[in-house]
């Protein structure tokens, strides 16, 4: 079923209420459009309503909204209790119940009916607002489908979203649902500008040049991204701290506060913006900003940092600018790509869950069969390993949510494989006219991450960096001498190392400090001498704290004299190390040796 919406004398969309006066039960509304009223229509309608939503900041945002006063509205969370709710319906009894709680705070909701002996089934309607969100979140937020089962016993209830995902439970089916879509008759794209890139950082720090050049009256500026990581080094590196507030998860408040970062929030408010304001996924849907200005809209996904930064143009992306109720003056979309992520149709996804579902079926079947202890408790811990677990529900059954999200998750990856299909992917959005941008740079995301490997040796860390500079090459233009800064700041002695001796050397002398530390000042020494290579090469050989024999003690100093062609101003022997350091003189299995307490020189 569609319905049709227009523009209004005064060039406005026609609120929901104008051609939908109340939600029909057993109805997914696909509203198409973010900020139609369909929440606001519930509020008002004239019965009890219990809304789930997503997130707290959008319950907390509705309930202080000042147009819904006089509505009777009581918000549900963390920290509201079952007694909270059942002295809020007894002072209700004259007016209708208007109800906004998380999907894990709904069981609170469920016992306070119970515990006045009230139907909670059949007294409200049931609006599940966000509806994509069941989808959407349900692979990190399992508690999100919680109120599901109910959601299926209530008399009257339905979903809306702008941006619906497919949800294939068959009790949708069984109890008739219809989708309503409402259909705008006028063109309603938005412009974005789509800059897929191989270094992030950079293309971001480029659209917040232009962004800084372009206008004599500076305009507020909101970056979503989800990570508060990438939040983090992106103010630090730009030097955007003092200019920068943001509005995340408890949890990471607490970790940037961590870092005396103080301007962070996890309720939204615009007496707390600054010039640069970054939102995880927790402001992507549904909560209300409303501004003066028209903002600057930034969206950004880093790959190779993690793939929940990535953005779904079909969702994410709608969902983010439609958080904005008196428009945006631009919205660009920052992204790079990745071949090694799956490239999947849903017929082989699809297979792929068939398969795994009787994988887990037979297993199942061994354990059910299964005579005694040892073989049950072997069978267990083989169920328990299988990929379809995810896919079912506390108590074992399928949760059908999980499946539309695993779906849904591998889909959304084929767009981020290579620059074509992410392209692709915002031209065939219904709701944007996109307009390509490259940037791409000499050093990327994937180069940063091989540096960053946690993994890698030492050794493997510098020949990576090597590698790198070896593709950086000549370092003529200023983004070519910040890469560089980043390589020196990631390991400054291969960096000085290859700019002093280069890359031949130092794969000659196989990454080996030492050796390579007396290639440098051997070369410092021909090209200049200072008087302290001596000095220098000594203590790159020895180090305090160490035990030598005293005939490896002679054979090394007269070696690095031999290196620089130097001859000592009198006779070597063991005890010139004595020159050099405090020693001490011990024995090391019957071998006569020398203990270096300190440094003198």
């Amino acid at each position: 079923m569609t319905i049709e919406i227009n523009l209004n004398e005064l060039g406005r969309v026609q609120y929901l209420t104008e051609v939908l006066p109340e939600i029909p039960t057993n109805t997914i509304l696909y509203k198409k459009l973010t900020g139609l009223g369909a929440t606001y229509g519930e509020i008002t309608a004239k019965r009890n309503s219990i809304i789930i939503e997503p997130n707290v900041p959008v319950i907390i945002g509705k309930c202080n909204d000042p147009k819904h006063k006089d509505d009777n509205l009581f918000g549900v969370y963390e920290g509201v209790y079952t007694d909270d709710i059942v002295k809020y319906l007894e002072k209700s009894k004259n007016k209708y119940y208007k109800i906004l709680t998380t999907p894990e705070s709904f069981q609170k909701v469920k016992d306070a009916f119970e515990e006045l002996e009230m139907s909670v089934h059949c007294s409200c309607f049931l609006l599940f607002d966000e509806c994509h969100k069941l989808v959407k979140d349900a692979d990190y937020r399992s508690d999100i489908t919680l109120p599901i089962d109910d959601f299926f016993k209530f008399d009257k209830k339905a979903l809306v979203s702008a941006t619906p995902i497919e949800l294939n439970d068959p009790r949708f089916k069984e109890q008739n649902f219809q989708t309503i879509e409402i259909q705008p008759t006028f063109d309603y794209k938005k412009e974005i500008w789509l800059h897929h890139t191989n270094n992030t950082l950079q293309a971001f720090k480029n659209v917040l040049s232009k962004l800084n050049n372009e206008e004599a009256a500076p305009l507020p500026i909101c970056v979503f991204i989800n990570s508060t990581d990438i939040i983090y080094s992106l103010m630090k590196q730009l030097d955007l701290l003092e200019e920068s507030a943001v509005f995340c998860a408890p949890k990471s408040v607490d970790k940037l506060k961590k870092n005396r970062f103080c301007n962070v929030y996890e309720q939204w408010n615009k007496d707390k913006m600054k010039r640069y304001n970054f939102f995880t996924s927790r402001f992507f849907n549904a909560v209300d900003m409303e501004l003066e200005e028209q903002p600057h809209v930034i969206m950004l996904t880093d790959v190779y940092f993690a793939e929940h930064t990535m953005i779904d143009p079909y969702t994410d992306a709608i969902q983010i600018v439609g958080r904005f109720r008196n428009g945006v003056s631009s919205i660009t979309y920052i992204s790079n790509t990745k071949k090694g992520l799956p490239q999947r149709s849903k017929e082989e996804i699809k297979g792929y869950l068939i398969c795994s579902k009787e994988i887990y079926r037979t297993m199942k079947n061994f354990y059910d069969c299964a005579t005694d202890r040892a073989s049950r408790d072997a069978y267990r811990a083989a169920l328990e390993s299988l990929p379809f677990n995810r896919m079912l529900d506390r108590n074992g059954n399928k949760n059908w949510f999980a499946i539309d999200n695993y779906m849904d998750e591998e889909l959304m990856k084929n767009y981020f494989h290579d620059e074509d299909s992410l392209y692709k992917a915002y031209d065939n959005c219904d709701s944007f006219i996109v307009y390509h941008a490259g940037h791409y740079c000499p050093l990327g995301d994937s180069e940063r991450l091989k540096r960053e490997n946690k993994s890698q040796s030492i050794k493997d860390k510098r020949k990576e960096i090597v590698r790198q500079l070896e593709m950086l090459g000549d370092c003529v233009t200023e983004m070519e001498l910040e890469y560089k800064r980043d390589l020196i700041a990631a390991d400054s002695f291969i960096v000085e190392a290859y700019d002093m001796v280069g890359k031949e050397v130092i794969e000659q002398l196989k990454y080996s400090k030492k050796k390579i530390t007396e290639a440098m000042i051997q070369k410092q020494y021909s090209e200049k001498a200072t008087g302290t290579e001596v000095i220098r090469l000594i203590k790159n050989s020895f180090t305090v704290g160490q035990k030598y024999t005293r005939k490896y003690t002679k054979e090394e100093i007269k070696r690095i004299y031999a290196l620089l062609n130097i001859h000592p101003p009198k006779a070597i022997t063991s005890k010139t190390i004595s020159d050099f350091f405090m020693v001490s003189e011990c024995k090391v299995r019957g071998e006569r040796c020398y203990l270096l307490i300190e440094e003198i020189l």
